[in-house]
């Protein structure tokens, strides 16, 4: 059963629409999933992926960033490519550098406009 089109309009969405924006996920919160769903400790995937522990830490912490080299070890222990652990991690300074120039680049206007 899915919800009506005309249901839409009675419907209040006062307790999940606050038009805040959802903090950015981060690289570390993508491999703690991987982890967990994997059955996986970080010391284990540290000693595995012939990584210091506190890398592994650091970027579960979000306190460091995903490398060309450990995109690789990570992708070769989790079965994916390096690019997708890179593909996070860009995407993930992206949003944080457009929150944070926001402002600024509102005042930009494209070329020939």
């Amino acid at each position: 059963m899915g919800i009506r089109t005309e249901d839409l309009k009675t419907m209040d969405f006062s307790d999940i629409a606050t038009g805040d924006r959802l903090s950015a996920v981060t690289p570390g919160d993508v491999l703690q999933d991987y982890l967990d769903g994997a059955g996986v400790t970080a010391p284990r995937l540290a000693m595995a992926t012939h990584m210091p522990q506190t890398r592994i830490s650091d970027i579960l912490q979000g306190r460091c960033a995903i490398t060309a080299d450990t995109a690789l070890r990570l992708g070769r222990f989790f079965s994916t490519t390096p690019q997708f652990w890179m593909n996070l991690q860009s995407a993930y300074d992206l949003e944080i550098a457009e929150n944070a120039l926001a402002e600024e680049l509102e005042g930009i206007r494209a070329c020939g406009n």
